[in-house]
């Protein structure tokens, strides 16, 4: 059992870190403060190749698997890009995994390229208002007309919609009554966004303001069959090869912002002096920053036997589950540990730690509450009768 990385995946950190080194503090605070997708983030990222990471190389992208593009995405987050970083291209690497796995060649041939080279972006809409995390209850129908689809409905929390050429859509195709499962009748698409037909209205939040989070209502959207993913009525299924992955990357970006405000805080707490001395000499600052530090620790090789387990086709759901919950409440820690380490000053935006604050929430929230992970846990390893 070896836990080092190859020098493969040693390099790919080194380089990873070598473009993010051209985008300092005060780009990200800029793009904190004014908003605005990170463009030239984008661009530098798409250059070096580095979008279709998760691709085929026989459709533009370099053939790598989920354990590459964890520590790719825990890179970029630690780099000081934090989740605005991280979310400008998080869908590029897990999003179009159904395509990969269930569609077509002619699909594969069609969809891949642009995304992993960089000259289409796309968004992922699955949830709706109304249904939160209870994904077989979508309301968003797709009725088939002729040779194509109509759609008409609602969506939330879709990131990059401002910004999206494509989308990747989840919606009903037969009604929950009349499928023998509730799992059953969605339907997966990968489409043109179409903004004569989709109104796109952007969600002002706490953090991340650099990548959009938006309602999406769709009036008669068309959709072309061949835009159809795998067969009708399967989409749930397909979903799944995107949200293990996700929950694995998530994981590493909210690993990767833990180690960046715990570098912080560590920093502060040997130069900052009071009564004499340096705050880091006190106990009551070290052992919450060593707490931090091994809790992300025991996150990361959770995260790295998630991926490992999906790159070697294992069932990965509790594993993956597992490391976006421990991801996600270190991060949190550590981000809240280094506010409070800076005292007064962290409450400051010059010194970044509480935009690392506002940002680890979206890992902690998403893809998937806390609470879910733990029920997840609790009913398909322990065993224990389903709560909900």
């Amino acid at each position: 059992m070896d836990f080092a990385l190859s020098p493969d995946q040693e390099a790919i950190q080194e380089a990873v870190a070598s473009i993010c080194a051209g985008f300092d503090d005060e780009y990200w605070l800029k793009r904190d403060k004014e908003g605005g997708f990170p463009t030239d983030f984008y661009d530098a990222m798409a250059k070096g190749g580095w979008l279709g990471i998760c691709v085929p190389e026989a459709y533009g992208g370099s053939g790598l698997g989920v354990t590459e593009a964890a520590i790719m995405m825990r890179t970029i987050a630690e780099s000081g890009a934090g989740m605005s970083g991280a979310s400008a291209i998080h869908i590029n690497v897990f999003g179009l995994n159904p395509v990969v796995v269930f569609g077509s060649d002619e699909q594969k041939r069609r969809m891949l390229p642009p995304m992993a080279e960089g000259r289409e972006k796309a968004c992922f809409a699955v949830t709706e208002p109304n249904t939160g995390l209870n994904t077989t209850q979508l309301k968003t129908r797709a009725v088939a007309r002729n040779d194509r689809y109509v759609v008409n409905g609602q969506k939330v929390w879709i990131s990059t919609a401002q910004v999206a050429h494509k989308i990747l859509l989840l919606a009903r195709t037969t009604p929950l009554e009349e499928v023998r499962k509730p799992t059953q009748g969605l339907t997966l698409f990968y489409t043109d966004l179409d903004r004569t037909k989709i109104r796109v209205s952007e969600i002002e939040k706490m953090g991340r303001k650099a990548v959009d989070s938006n309602e999406l209502f769709f009036e008669d959207f068309e959709i072309p069959f061949e835009d159809r993913i795998g067969e009708e009525g399967r989409g749930f299924e397909y979903i799944l090869h995107g949200m293990n992955p996700e929950r694995v990357l998530i994981a590493a970006e909210a690993v990767g912002l833990g180690r960046l405000a715990l570098t912080r805080a560590t920093a502060y707490a040997k130069e900052r002096i009071v009564f004499n001395r340096p705050i880091g000499q006190n106990q009551s600052i070290q052992h919450p920053l060593a707490k931090n530090w091994m809790d992300l620790e025991a996150a990361w090789l959770m995260i790295l036997s998630a991926a490992w387990q999906y790159d070697t086709g294992l069932p990965c759901g509790a594993a993956a589950n597992a490391a976006k919950y421990l991801a996600g409440e270190a991060g949190f820690d550590a981000c809240q540990q280094a506010v409070m380490t800076h005292g007064g000053f962290g409450y400051a935006k010059e010194y970044h730690v509480e935009r690392y604050l506002r940002e680890v929430m979206v890992p902690r929230i998403a893809p998937i509450s806390p609470q879910l992970v733990l029920c997840y846990i609790a009913e398909r390893v322990l065993g224990l009768p389903k709560s909900y």
